[in-house]
């Protein structure tokens, strides 16, 4: 599978594909939408803020190229920013995302002695088996860094949760789309797991 890995500013470029380069992805960057359209799956990466993320995205013109996209069929991987982006809107500075998964993005409260940014290894819930978890046991620990979270309209949509300070959707997942906010090229050998079902066809 020829993989496109959408580059939007969004930062968190190199560390993606050096983890799809140590599991032999057939990958390339791109960043306009007739490349990205081409391509058999893409990786939708990205740390950074929502309403700079949603203006590359737009000003570029990749906002309906991604939505093509997945209309088409083609599966899609979001991580972190590239998670949150694919809901309806988010908290962070009032921003109308893409409106392809239902749902918002949400601020920590925090408190309870809890730090904003949530930011280190934590342990994730699989709410129900996926073909993206095979060989990633339950309560395998994934590396995150975000002060907001994905809240989906459909909670039958989440398929691993986390829990700081609150329960939270860690991973969601509906046809041929899957997001994690936290991140797999990140998290060790349970990380680059996730990525390598997706490059084997893990959301079917």
């Amino acid at each position: 599978m020829k993989i496109g890995v959408i580059d939007y500013e969004a930062g968190n470029l190199r560390s993606v594909e050096t983890a799809l380069r140590h599991i032999g992805a057939d990958f390339s960057v791109h960043e306009d939408p007739e490349s990205i359209l081409k391509c058999d799956g893409i990786v939708f990466p990205g740390v950074g803020e929502a309403s700079s993320s949603m203006r590359v995205l737009r000003h570029r013109g990749l906002d309906q190229a991604i939505r093509e996209f997945v209309e088409a069929g083609k599966p899609l991987f979001g991580i972190c920013i590239g998670c949150q982006v694919l809901l309806d809107h988010s908290e962070e500075a009032d921003t109308s995302c893409l409106g392809i998964i239902p749902g918002r993005v949400r601020l920590f409260k925090g408190g309870q002695g809890l730090k904003i940014p949530h930011m280190g290894w934590n342990t994730v819930t699989q709410n129900r088996r996926h073909p993206i978890f095979r060989d990633v046991p339950d309560g395998a620990s994934f590396y995150f860094v975000h002060s907001y979270y994905p809240e989906v309209a459909d909670r039958t949509l989440e398929i691993g949760t986390c829990e700081y300070g609150e329960r939270f959707s860690a991973i969601y997942a509906r046809d041929n789309i899957v997001a994690t906010q936290f991140h797999p090229e990140k998290s060790g050998r349970f990380g680059l797991q996730l990525l390598e079902n997706f490059l084997k066809g893990g959301l079917e």
